[in-house]
């Protein structure tokens, strides 16, 4: 995608929702730019017409000022979707982890500029790996280790969740470089589930539970979880893959809820807004599980700033920026399953959005970002 591409994007979302308050010649207010996202969500709902479900909450400073659920999160019961609906994050389990790394450098259990293997020697057996290619923590996490997107095995991505990190194990074999170290940018969720393992050599305990302990308990993110207990399945959001235009595949989804072979610190987290939305404060600074100075750290391009500036990522974070404001967030999308958070830290504002499908008139991306930009205009006009 080129730059420009990305304008055109924008311009046409910003286009298509309701300008109701530019339309009276009024100057827009805080209540009518969020009445306009809620009309645009429940519209872009009732347009995908797949019986599926849309939440979202919108941040400013400490409080959740807006949130509301729209749709039903199973289609074969015709439930109503609620703010206590739970659904799969994705890929923003990343920043969760890039977090915990942070924490763990914190409490001077390991530097990030420091090789990966000195903790986890397995890494050594990736294909290609030699002194050239020794990767820190830090670029794992920045996403510049030059590692392949997925390892070369198709049985990587099947198998129960408390099985992981064997299957991760076996998957360090079947994976090579695509890049040279420190070169560039290149996404790479194989990476991000080597960075979780090493974490959790440096604690000496699981991954799942260091980031229950030191991420979900005390920001008080009562409903996230790895593994759905069994009394909160019913707010379950019954994922959907698939579109409008073709037949839609309800098993995948189901069946990635037993697990999804080696992808947990890259992408398996369940949550609601309202607990996303308690992580994102803690992102803009209102929580003391990491210090100021660190989220600063985190949230600047890595290793490589890409000439793309859509495309800049941090440290467990992906970066938007226009002339106007500039975020901070990352985005997720699994089997049936789509959501984003983002936040512009200079005026405090944040929002999340979560789906029970993949295909959608919502961008989540482009939605949010089109939101807080509004938002930001609100302080400077």
């Amino acid at each position: 995608m080129k730059m420009i591409s990305y304008f055109v994007l924008l311009a046409t979302l910003t286009a298509c929702a309701r300008p109701l308050d530019y339309q009276s010649g009024e100057a827009p207010s805080l209540d009518s730019v969020i009445q306009d996202f809620q009309d645009q969500l429940q519209a872009d709902l009732e347009d995908d017409n797949i019986l599926g479900s849309v939440s979202a909450a919108i941040i400013k400073g400490e409080d959740i000022i807006w949130s509301k659920a729209y749709g039903v999160s199973d289609r074969s019961s015709s439930t109503k979707a609620d703010s206590n609906t739970i659904f799969r994050v994705g890929s923003v389990t990343k920043s969760f982890t890039a977090v915990l790394m942070m924490q763990l450098e914190a409490e001077g259990l390991l530097d990030i500029e420091e090789p990966v293997e000195h903790y986890f020697p397995a890494v050594k057996q990736i294909k290609g790996y030699s002194d050239s290619t020794r990767f820190s923590f830090r670029q794992l996490a920045a996403h510049t280790a030059g590692l392949q997107r997925e390892p070369d095995w198709e049985d990587a991505y099947t198998g129960p969740i408390q099985d992981w990190e064997e299957k991760l194990l076996a998957c360090i074999p079947k994976t090579a470089f695509q890049s040279k170290l420190g070169e560039k940018y290149s996404y790479s969720n194989i990476g991000y589930g080597i960075l979780g393992l090493a974490l959790s050599k440096v604690a000496g305990k699981s991954y799942i539970e260091l980031v229950q302990e030191r991420i979900f308990k005390p920001l008080g993110m009562k409903n996230s979880y790895f593994v759905i207990p069994v009394d909160k399945m019913m707010h379950l959001a019954r994922g959907m893959e698939g579109g409008p235009f073709g037949e839609l595949n309800l098993a995948t989804p189901e069946s990635e809820h037993q697990g999804r072979g080696y992808k947990v610190p890259n992408g398996a987290i369940y949550s609601t807004p309202n607990d996303l939305a308690r992580f994102l404060m803690a992102c803009m600074g209102y929580h003391d599980i990491l210090d100021n100075s660190k989220w600063q750290f985190m949230q600047k391009p890595g290793l490589v700033e890409d000439e793309n500036w859509w495309q800049n990522y941090g440290l467990g974070f992906r970066l938007l920026r226009d002339t106007i404001i500039s975020t901070a967030g990352h985005t997720g999308a699994v089997s049936g399953y789509t959501a984003n958070f983002m936040f512009e830290k200079e005026q405090e504002y944040g929002v999340v959005i979560m789906r029970n499908y993949n295909w959608g008139m919502t961008n989540v991306d482009l939605r949010a970002f089109a939101l807080l930009r509004r938002l930001r205009r609100l302080d400077i006009e």
